[in-house]
């Protein structure tokens, strides 16, 4: 957290929560009442200062004012990185991959050191090839009883869920 946060945290501490402005949509984009954030600073400052509580609620930290945000889909979006890593919309290193769901036969989502997180679709197509069955053959879809996800030198099972299930899955809350 910024320190100029944490001494307004110390200076204001009965500032009243705000809701429903911030959201973070499938791509890992800020939104601020529906709009993108665009400017960098202000993205970059927001994801600083995000943080979850105890019940698995996300917010922002916004001085002494605490702003949730409203999730889309799950509290990090994970996108490819040049290292053959994965990075958080936020831009930090994600974790190595631990757990990988198919969810609703469309998208990806990871667990990894860093939390779990719903990889963007634009990576999607660059990731099917680490999709196999289990002798190491790529499947002719992903209805395939058993398949597995290779990354690196790990070989993880790939569960199936419902986009409904990621809560409970991760530990997280969508809508605070």
């Amino acid at each position: 957290m910024d320190p100029s946060v944490v001494a307004a945290m110390a200076k204001w501490p009965n500032v009243p929560d705000c809701r429903g402005w911030l959201s973070l949509d499938r791509r890992g984009q800020w939104r601020l009442q529906g709009s993108p954030v665009r400017h960098a600073g202000l993205a970059g400052f927001i994801g600083r200062n995000y943080e979850c509580d105890r019940t698995g609620a996300w917010f922002m930290q916004n001085g002494p004012q605490r702003v949730w945000v409203e999730l889309a889909a799950t509290p990090w979006i994970f996108r490819r990185a040049d290292d053959d890593g994965f990075v958080t919309h936020t831009g930090e290193p994600a974790g190595k991959p631990e757990a990988i769901w198919l969810v609703d036969g469309e998208a990806l989502c990871l667990r990894t050191g860093g939390g779990i997180g719903l990889i963007d679709d634009r990576d999607l197509t660059g990731l099917l090839g680490n999709i196999r069955l289990p002798d190491g053959r790529l499947p002719d879809d992903l209805n395939a009883a058993t398949l597995v996800f290779e990354w690196g030198s790990a070989t993880l099972p790939l569960q199936r869920c419902s986009d409904a299930d990621l809560e409970a899955i991760g530990g997280f809350r969508r809508s605070p």
